[in-house]
């Protein structure tokens, strides 16, 4: 049980920077104080003495704010930070070194008996106020945005953001020589999501985009074509300007970048001391 114990305490220290002493864990993280009363509570529901277990967990729930069901199934290094308004349902099962942050909640979609809760795999990761609904699978390794409701299983590795939880696909290398032609024809960049956090609704936007641009290539073609043969008066297609979908930190860093630019612009002889 104290080795047990011991491993809690050393979770907390490698995923919460904020952590100094062991004393102040023990006395003063609410994930933890969730986590130990949730072992006796468990182990009474194993018992069959579902009554106590229960008032064990409430008591947990107003000393933490977090409510974990004694029936829910939870594995080693499990570390809940901060904690507030985290509910964990009766057949949900967490694997080991999962973390989930305040305001999440494993929950169930269906008032019949039986499994209705998520199972998460080993390593996953929940962030701040996500809900993942019904007897899904979280695979190992996965991580779900903040904020973000998961009511489709996720496979291991992936991450899945947004409302319905949505899977971002990772950014390739390089755009092949199709996207790089039109990218180069419209004057941006045909992915149009930030490195770092790519937006699945806006990269499908865009690969429809891409679409869009090689049909009216084509039509220029064909219009020139008919041109030729004197099937048609001159046409003349204005050109559009860049109509690309970007996410929100892109934005933010492209006008940071241009009022940089208009800054030196303005004061070029500018004394910098």
């Amino acid at each position: 049980m104290f080795s047990r114990i011991k491993q809690e305490i050393a979770v907390v220290f490698e995923r919460d920077p904020a952590a100094r002493n062991t004393f102040e864990i023990i006395t003063t993280y609410p994930g933890f104080h969730a986590q130990m009363l949730h072992r006796v509570s468990h182990r009474l529901w194993l018992w069959k003495l579902y009554w106590v277990a229960r008032v064990t967990s409430n008591i947990s729930r107003l000393i933490t704010g977090i409510e974990i069901h004694p029936g829910a199934k939870i594995g080693r290094r499990f570390f809940i930070d901060h904690g507030m308004g985290v509910v964990i349902g009766e057949t949900a099962v967490i694997g080991d070194d999962c973390t989930l942050y305040h305001g999440v909640t494993l929950g169930g979609t269906s008032w019949q008996k039986g499994k209705r809760h998520p199972t998460l795999g080993d390593g996953v990761v929940v962030g701040a106020g996500a809900k993942v609904l019904g007897p899904i699978e979280i695979g190992d390794g996965a991580r779900i945005g903040s904020n973000a409701v998961v009511v489709k299983s996720i496979p291991p590795g992936a991450t899945a953001v947004g409302v319905p939880g949505r899977l971002i696909q990772p950014k390739k290398d390089g755009p092949d020589a199709h996207r790089k032609v039109i990218a180069e024809k419209m004057g941006f960049d045909a992915y149009g999501v930030s490195k770092d956090a790519p937006d699945p609704v806006a990269h499908a936007i865009n690969c429809m985009l891409d679409h869009i641009h090689v049909m009216d290539t084509r039509m220029e073609k064909m219009c020139e074509a008919l041109k030729k043969m004197d099937l048609v008066d001159e046409i003349t297609i204005e050109n559009l300007d860049s109509c690309e979908i970007i996410s929100t930190a892109e934005e933010l860093s492209r006008l940071e970048e241009e009022s940089a630019s208009f800054s030196t612009d303005e004061n070029p002889n500018k004394n910098h001391d």
